[in-house]
């Protein structure tokens, strides 16, 4: 006859066998579900449409700024209104790895032609996709109606708005922004100019680029005219010339 302790010490440790096995079991699920997803959580892009103009940011810090075009129509989400969705977005899918600048896209697949920049008569989808889905309720459309971040022929055009619902970009700008962000990457399309945050870094980056070239006359950058004066002022300072008194 077996004895009731025995019974009991085995039962624990089988207890506690499976136990483990099942936390090392749900750690490594948890693990390949990590690197399944792999989202991209450190850039974040912000459009002004006031300035037609896109920030990159990697974990908060400005990297990078392009020209952009959004819709001719103006802003809004309605299917069929042909006009740039507002709000939070986040990238949902990338189209055209290692395509050349200017191949021609058509209903996401590459065409085989490539063409130049300003090609006369030709307004199709080049160099990139970045495929947008929206997460607010006013963009809750945006994946729906194929609303993306794409290169453009009519290079020309970029700086107005004169899109019919996308994000359009300069071919070898949107080939850099495409190799920095990835899928899960946030973009929020803002009527107005930048927040406080983005343009400070703008208008720091632009005092340490007139320092740079030690204190020679070079053209004020433009810059929004609700930046605080105080950093205004800095600005101005920086751009004039040194000018260093002779020794008596």
């Amino acid at each position: 006859m077996i004895h009731p302790s025995y019974l009991t010490s085995t039962m624990q440790g089988l207890f506690r066998f499976c136990g483990t096995m099942g936390m090392t079991v749900l750690f490594a699920f948890a693990l390949s579900s990590c690197s399944s997803t792999k989202k991209d959580c450190r850039h974040e892009m912000v459009v002004s449409v006031e300035h037609q103009t896109m920030a990159l940011l990697d974990r908060g810090k400005l990297v990078a700024t392009y020209p952009v075009s959004t819709s001719k129509y103006g802003l809004g989400d309605q299917k069929g209104s042909y006009r740039t969705p507002t709000g939070k977005m986040v990238v949902a899918k990338k189209i055209g790895h290692s395509a050349p600048a200017g191949a021609v896209f058509k209903s996401r697949q590459l065409t085989g032609e490539v063409l130049k920049p300003d090609a006369p008569g030709r307004d199709p989808i080049v160099s990139r996709i970045l495929w947008l889905k929206g997460i607010e309720k006013a963009n809750r459309n945006a994946f729906g109606r194929y609303i993306y971040i794409h290169g453009t022929a009519e290079e020309r055009t970029i700086g107005r708005q004169t899109s019919y619902g996308c994000i359009r970009m300069k071919s070898q700008d949107v080939i850099e922004l495409f190799d920095h962000v990835g899928e899960g990457a946030t973009l929020d399309v803002r009527e107005g100019g930048f927040p406080m945050g983005v343009r400070s870094q703008q208008v720091r980056q632009s005092i340490s680029r007139a320092l740079a070239f030690g204190g020679e006359k070079l053209p004020k950058p433009e810059i929004p005219a609700d930046v605080a004066a105080d950093e205004d002022q800095q600005l101005a300072a920086a751009n004039r010339r040194v000018v260093v008194p002779k020794e008596s």
